[in-house]
């Protein structure tokens, strides 16, 4: 069963990517069902970007509390409006490509409702912790253009991202950094390679990945930092913008949760990467 907690009012607010079943799909309980969760930006006058948040939980869980919340709340209060992506996990059975399908499901769906809800479906980032970083490094990686004879108009709309930052993102299967064959569940037991190293983000940078920030803690013991570093070494190797700074402290965490020591500045990092990227207006 996912772990996913989402406060009662705002699953109350909570939509499906989907209106029948998700490609995929093992039944229709509410682990079935991939969702966004809506967080509109306090400043409306002219369509806002969009950010899209992956939490993390190693595909097990969706695992945050109430920081989050907070973090959101500091993006809303700069003009930008926040969806909290709840995709299908491995713990319910789910594999690869069912996670990727709902990241990209998500992009499209926000972005073919752009005109309605008055957001700016050129100012599409993601955002991604742990796990939910290596989501977020896959759309980046992994998008389409969409298919335009599709009957649903939302399959039309492209989902690549407009910017990804990954914090502490899981990025490598095949460099020998998450232990002999493993893939964090995302597939089946004693996978073969070309299936870990179509999982691995790394290998299919290219020059049209969008500009991608990375943030990592060089004491994080659960996801080690040469993961954002093989990360950050493929972008600029394809002269995609890319920034990556590490902090000697952060643990595995910051971000997500209020336990976790926070690396001095780094929300700080984020926003003005964000602004130069066009998100966000200057102070």
């Amino acid at each position: 069963m996912a772990h996913f907690p989402i406060p009662e009012q705002l699953a109350k607010i909570t939509f499906p990517l989907w209106d029948g079943p998700a490609p995929l799909s093992h039944g229709d309980a509410p682990d079935d069902i991939p969702t966004l969760t809506p967080f509109w930006p306090e400043r409306t006058a002219a369509p806002a970007p969009v950010l899209i948040i992956f939490p993390g939980g190693g595909y097990m869980e969706h695992a945050f509390d109430q920081e989050i919340f907070r973090l959101i709340e500091r993006f809303q209060k700069r003009g930008v409006a926040v969806f909290l992506l709840r995709y299908r996990l491995a713990c319910d059975g789910y594999r690869h490509p069912a996670q990727l399908l709902d990241a990209r499901r998500a992009a499209r769906l926000v972005r073919q409702r752009a005109a309605a809800w008055k957001l700016d479906p050129a100012r599409l980032g993601v955002m991604g912790f742990s796990a939910g970083g290596h989501l977020a490094s896959m759309l980046a990686t992994h998008f389409d253009a969409g298919n335009p004879l599709a009957d649903d108009p939302v399959e039309r709309c492209g989902c690549r991202p407009d910017a990804a930052i990954l914090v502490y993102p899981v990025i490598s299967f095949v460099s020998g950094l998450t232990g002999p064959g493993g893939s964090m569940n995302l597939l089946e037991a004693n996978p073969e390679p070309a299936a870990l190293a179509d999982i691995s983000s790394e290998i299919a940078v290219s020059s049209q990945t969008p500009p991608t920030l990375l943030i990592h803690g060089e004491d994080d013991q659960t996801v080690p930092v040469a993961h954002s570093r093989i990360m950050f070494a493929a972008l600029q190797k394809a002269g995609v913008a890319s920034e990556f700074h590490v902090y000697p402290v952060g643990k595995h965490g910051f971000g997500c949760f209020a336990h976790d020591p926070q690396p001095p500045g780094w929300l700080e990092r984020v926003e003005e990467w964000l602004t130069r990227q066009g998100f966000m207006v200057r102070k």
